[in-house]
């Protein structure tokens, strides 16, 4: 599985940070979907950076790439990134689940497009 984190200028991309949301990723997708995930890309963003404005702050969308299927993606905000991250992958999880099972009702077909037949 390819995993990437890329953020803002206003969030560190430090190893400690990678390492912690692999982790996560690793805790609530793999154990679904472990073989069928070929990419997870986590994208962060601080949206208030600089500003004096209230509200959720941290941004986190999480796009995963599996095997056989259109790409997915989902995003959450959150005060903290930990809180946007596990709101994503929280998002994505359901998402998968979701979209999984009605392709596997339907047969398991996906066409050219991407779309479910």
């Amino acid at each position: 599985m390819i995993f990437q984190v890329r953020t803002d200028n206003h969030i560190e991309n430090s190893q400690e940070l990678k390492n912690e949301i692999r982790d996560e990723v690793d805790a609530v997708l793999i154990p679904r979907f472990g073989e069928q995930i070929r990419r997870v890309e986590i994208y962060l963003q601080d949206t208030n950076s600089g500003s004096k404005e209230g509200g959720l702050d941290k941004r986190c969308g999480v796009e995963v790439h599996l095997a056989g299927y259109p790409a997915m993606m989902a995003e959450d905000r959150g005060d903290t990134v930990e809180q946007a991250v596990s709101g994503a992958l929280g998002k994505m999880l359901n998402a998968l689940t979701k979209a999984i099972g009605r392709l596997q009702d339907r047969g398991d077909t996906v066409s050219m497009s991407g779309e479910a037949t």
